[in-house]
């Protein structure tokens, strides 16, 4: 697997993930969005020092989308999945591969029933700092596990 930048190119592909209904049920932003929201946001994203798009790819297949957004010293993650890979475990190996490039403090943010995400962000490591009615807050305790590091 490997991670590259995003670039205007996966606009499509991005937007198809975005508003896959299980994606839109654990989205911070609980609703499909359009074409040219998607595409405002894309560019936006695309041009923010602080917030930074990767692709991961395995076997030249786009299999998953994570991003980081800067706040403070630290990271904050998110991440979504093709349909069709989820719970193959390159999600995990895409979260991690991302922890490992970064300096300083990774969190995330993760809706209490996403129950896929909150199971990445434990295998990578991460542990439950808070939780609310809606959501569980995460923080790396410490290196990725070894077997997903690459």
């Amino acid at each position: 697997m490997a991670l590259r930048p995003a670039d205007a190119g996966d606009e499509q592909l991005f937007l198809t993930w975005r508003n896959d209904p299980l994606a839109v049920k654990n989205s911070g932003n609980p609703r499909s969005v359009s074409p040219e929201e998607h595409r405002i946001w894309l560019h936006a994203a695309l041009g923010d020092p602080d917030r930074l798009l990767f692709m991961a790819e395995s076997k030249e297949d786009a299999v998953d989308m994570v991003r980081k957004d800067k706040k403070g010293t630290g990271w904050i993650l998110s991440w979504s999945v093709d349909a069709g890979m989820r719970g193959s475990g390159l999600e995990e190996r895409m979260v991690a591969m991302l922890v490992e490039k970064l300096g300083g403090p990774v969190c995330t943010e993760i809706r209490n029933e996403n129950l896929l995400s909150l199971k990445i962000a434990n295998t990578v490591g991460m542990r439950e700092v808070g939780n609310d009615e809606a959501m569980t807050y995460w923080k790396l305790a410490g290196p990725p596990h070894e077997e997903l590091q690459t």
